[in-house]
């Protein structure tokens, strides 16, 4: 599948100095994602080019109890 038609995903993980927007980025799963930081219209601009979704609660959730399983090493436990 081109990248082109991958979904692209970002999660708001903070703001610094009011400056500078921290997310993680995702392709396609949003459960594996890198750190960024850019500054607002940077950001902005980041999220128009890449045609991004923001997580819903839910995706957010979901991404919150993979690394909560990684951590305590049973990755890929469903329960």
């Amino acid at each position: 599948m081109s990248e082109d038609f991958l979904q692209k995903y970002v999660r708001v993980t903070g703001v610094r100095n009011d400056e500078f927007v921290e997310f993680d980025f995702s392709i396609d799963d949003p459960t594996l994602y890198v750190e960024l930081i850019l500054p607002h219209k940077a950001f902005e601009e980041f999220c128009e080019h890449n045609s991004v979704k923001r997580l819903t609660t839910e995706q957010e959730a979901a991404v919150d109890y993979d690394k909560l399983k990684w951590r305590n090493g049973i990755p890929g436990n469903k329960e």
